[in-house]
């Protein structure tokens, strides 16, 4: 089969090279891509959030199926435009995409479905704000409503901060979302959909501050490793029973179902497993360390989704190592990156045993050299037998990357390598659902 894989980033890059992996994938193709993926398949110049470009160059191509990585082109009705082309594409409508595109919507999807999350309100100005952040009080949790590149959410206990959060998304004309602070460690569960059927990847842990010990703003993501050894055993069928599959029965009783990734980010309250938020594709850097576990190919799994046909899918296989991904950012990440430097001793870093670098935000220079083109600039993902060894050989590469103003954390994964992440006991899962409701204006 041949395959189109829709963006630019890290995520792609994993996604390109699992597709490789996969005997019955005979040609890889991407748009835009990056200078990583350059280096595997055909890239192709395009808008990727441009509906009709995508699917021009889709049928241009005749591909069997198309995977749309970010969350934009789903946003912006790319799935649409290359299904009414008549090709299969694994990504959500335009209408099952404001699963993540507006968490307002989420909540309402998750009080329908009886999905467990937490208290929510929903804020379109300051007084509202404000009477939202002193019922749930501190720490206060405000969200920008629409996509924010996992950077629209404020966790904060000083009043004023949240306040000013929740006026800059005002200023814009936006709204925000404002919950109660969800305890316990967060873990990232990658289901995939077919519209009727659900299959859940293995779960993840991600990094979304800057620095070390989670301190600094929220970015995209700095680092995580699979599988999570301290997860309470049955975690993924939970998942499953009380979240994806309800999730999706619901959005098709709503006349749009829902097909692709359906991201669940989860916290392990003491109250039980509660729904931070969902997100419409693969996690990034996430989906780095899955992907190099999974054993099962990539491409017949994501066409047999995109048809519909996910219960005749073979049984998911993994490895039985551990995968840590760790990222190297540009200086000043996540406010205004510097861009343009010169990356070297990446060959050095995929000569090591069980190593090979992602690309996210890379390009090629006019002398055909690497240079950083963004915030998150690449990713370093390691195999090893335990996540002691995953962790070594990770940060191991990471000190062969040579990037003017990099900076990466270096506690990926180290709380659980030292078996200090607790998962507060409960008398089974919490019941019901905390619904979202307007707030008092």
């Amino acid at each position: 089969m041949k395959v189109l894989v829709i963006g630019p980033g890290g995520r792609e890059h994993a996604i390109v090279r699992s597709l490789l992996a996969d005997p019955n994938v005979s040609e890889v193709h991407a748009a835009p891509g990056n200078a990583g993926i350059g280096k595997l398949v055909p890239t192709h110049a395009i808008d990727a959030n441009d509906p009709d470009a995508v699917a021009a160059l889709a049928t241009k191509l005749t591909v069997d199926l198309v995977v749309v990585g970010p969350e934009a082109p789903l946003a912006a009705g790319v799935s649409d435009a290359v299904r009414a082309a008549g090709i299969p594409v694994f990504g959500p409508s335009k209408a099952a995409a404001q699963l993540e595109a507006s968490k307002a919507f989420a909540k309402q999807v998750m009080a329908e479905a009886g999905v467990p999350t937490a208290m929510a309100r929903v804020a379109s100005n300051a007084e509202e704000a404000a009477d939202a952040l002193d019922t749930f009080g501190a720490p206060y949790v405000v969200k920008d409503d629409g996509l924010a590149a996992g950077k629209g959410v404020v966790v904060t206990k000083n009043r004023d901060e949240a306040l000013a959060h929740a006026q800059t998304c005002f200023d814009v004309g936006g709204s925000v979302v404002i919950e109660e602070f969800l305890d316990g460690p967060e873990v990232s569960v990658f289901v995939l959909c077919d519209g009727r059927n659900t299959v859940a990847l293995s779960p993840a842990q991600d990094f979304k501050r800057i620095f070390d010990n989670d301190e600094g703003p929220n970015t995209g993501g700095m680092g995580a490793y699979t599988p999570l050894e301290w997860a309470p055993e049955g975690l993924v069928q939970e998942v499953i029973d009380r979240v994806a599959q309800p999730t999706v029965n619901e959005m098709a009783r709503r006349g749009t179902p829902f097909v692709g990734v359906l991201f669940v980010g989860l916290a392990l309250t003491k109250r039980g497993t509660r729904v931070i938020e969902f997100n419409v594709r693969f996690g990034d850097p996430e989906t780095q360390a899955v992907l190099a576990r999974l054993k099962t190919p990539l491409g017949s799994l994501l066409l047999a989704a995109a048809k519909g046909e996910l219960d005749k899918a073979e049984e998911l296989r993994w490895s039985k190592d551990t995968a840590v991904a760790v990222v190297v950012a540009s200086e000043n990440y996540p406010d205004t990156p510097r861009t343009g430097d010169r990356i070297r001793g990446l060959k050095k870093v995929d000569e090591l045993e069980g190593v090979h670098v992602i690309h996210a935000g890379t390009k090629l220079d006019e002398e055909g050299k690497v240079v950083s083109a963004g915030g998150r600039v690449l990713a370093v993902v390691a195999l090893g037998t335990d996540l002691v060894e995953a962790r070594e050989r990770a940060y191991d590469g990471v000190e062969l990357v040579q990037l003017e103003g990099g900076q990466f954390r270096t506690d990926i994964g180290r709380k659980a390598a030292r078996g200090e992440i607790k998962v507060a006991s409960t008398n089974g899962s919490a019941t019901g659902t905390l619904p979202v409701t307007k707030a008092k204006a």
